[in-house]
């Protein structure tokens, strides 16, 4: 499976998911992580970049907000706790199909 973070530098929040996707990907070898840095208004249009970070599975996006305008900002993502910078965990493996490690 392919996963691709879409990031905005100036927003920290994208590093926080990085950090989360590299662990599922050491414990899920079918996971092939790359990140992407998107540096332009164009650039986010052409890759459906909804703020930063973003997630593609396979080439789409795993917490889909059509409604969001493309653009260079960070994005907000609901969780448990209220509105977070980043996707918790368990929302990343439930994005990626895959199924959470118990012994942490």
């Amino acid at each position: 499976m392919d996963v691709c973070l879409l990031y905005y530098e100036d927003c920290p929040n994208w590093k926080v998911t990085h950090r989360r996707l590299v662990a599922i990907a050491a414990e899920h070898p079918e996971v092939v992580l790359r990140r992407q840095r998107v540096e332009t208004l164009e650039q986010a249009e052409q890759l459906g970049f909804r703020g930063s970070p973003t997630v593609l599975v396979d080439g789409a996006d795993a917490f889909s907000a059509p409604e969001s305008a493309a653009g260079l900002s960070c994005r907000v993502y609901p969780t448990a706790d209220g509105l977070a910078g980043a996707p918790t965990t368990e929302q990343l493996y439930a994005a990626l199909g895959l199924a959470q490690e118990t012994t942490r």
